[in-house]
């Protein structure tokens, strides 16, 4: 595939954003520091015509590994890379590579198309990365999609699917009612959140307890001590298999395709930045995602740089 760019302005999918600004101000006094503040070097190398490229990333694990991966991947072809881990949520991470802020994050299409047309049809992986071009706003782009995919999921304990005798989310609708789920809190407003359940499956949950950790611990230990009955965890994420926990099928694609990329700000990309970013693309696959996330929240405890060097090392794209 190649390089996705709009040439014509929109000003669709910028709604939200004010609010996700107040969000970032929200984290910065929770936190006690801006997370759009002072980058953190991932690389050194000579700067290129382009100059130094930030890369951003959203507030979960993989979002991390992945924009380590990038940055290694460019420095690894002389393009100068630092990073911005842990911006947040997409609202806030697109808004800064819209500004500048950064330069690139990485993002998950399906998720990506509808946060810029909220009335975005599209459910596979190709259409979606067609519709891509004319959605986004002048001045951002995306690279090439990787076969790597990570979907959200509805996830249920073994217990809970005997018990309700539970298979899909079809099923899942019939109890909505008596369920409470773990989620971010921003599943209770994004299309394939509250309002795709209900809309495509009639599902209106009791409750919503929300994390911020992606699916991660805090959101598993809540399921298996059965705090909540369901939670929104990534197919990526290893406590799945772990924990022998059961994935809801989704026979009416609530959840779109969600293909790896990059997102970039068009002002300072390289067409070396591209190439190097794109041959990460070609070799990311589902099973790297899940390795590294096990890597990262796994008994190894790697941070996510170091599991992004040793991923860039087995590829041959660090030597």
């Amino acid at each position: 595939m190649k390089e996705i760019v709009r040439n014509n302005l929109t000003r669709r999918g910028l709604a939200g954003l004010a609010a996700g600004v107040g969000l970032a101000v929200a984290l910065t006094a929770c936190g006690g520091s801006d997370p759009l503040s002072t980058p953190t070097t991932s690389a050194a190398g000579g700067a290129t015509a382009g100059g130094s490229l930030v890369v951003g990333s959203a507030d979960f694990p993989e979002s991390q590994i992945v924009a380590e991966i990038y940055a290694g991947a460019l420095t690894a072809a002389g393009v100068t890379a630092t990073t911005k881990p842990n911006i947040g949520a997409r609202e806030i991470y697109f808004k800064a590579v819209q500004d500048g802020s950064v330069d690139l994050v990485p993002d998950y299409s399906g998720n990506l198309l509808s946060h810029v047309d909220k009335e975005a049809a599209e459910v596979s992986a190709e259409d979606i990365y067609k519709a891509l071009p004319e959605k986004l706003p002048q001045g951002l782009a995306v690279l090439e999609a990787s076969k790597a995919e990570s979907k959200d999921a509805m996830v249920v304990t073994k217990a809970t699917a005997e018990k309700y005798q539970l298979k899909s989310i079809e099923d899942l609708a019939k109890v909505c009612k008596d369920l409470t789920m773990a989620a971010p809190a921003t599943f209770e407003t994004r299309a394939y959140g509250f309002p795709g359940l209900k809309a495509n499956y009639g599902c209106e949950l009791k409750a919503l307890k929300p994390f911020s950790d992606g699916g991660g611990n805090l959101t598993l230990q809540a399921l298996l001590t059965d705090e909540v009955q369901v939670a929104d965890i990534y197919t990526t994420t290893p406590s799945i298999a772990d924990n022998d926990l059961v994935v809801l099928e989704d026979p009416k694609n609530n959840f779109k395709a969600q293909q790896v990329l990059p997102l970039y700000n068009t002002a300072k990309m390289t067409d070396k930045a591209k190439e190097a970013l794109n041959n990460v693309s070609k070799m990311l696959t589902t099973e790297d995602l899940v390795n590294l996330n096990r890597a990262v929240s796994g008994s190894q405890k790697q941070n996510a740089k170091d599991a992004a060097a040793s991923w860039l090392k087995d590829k041959g794209i660090v030597k």
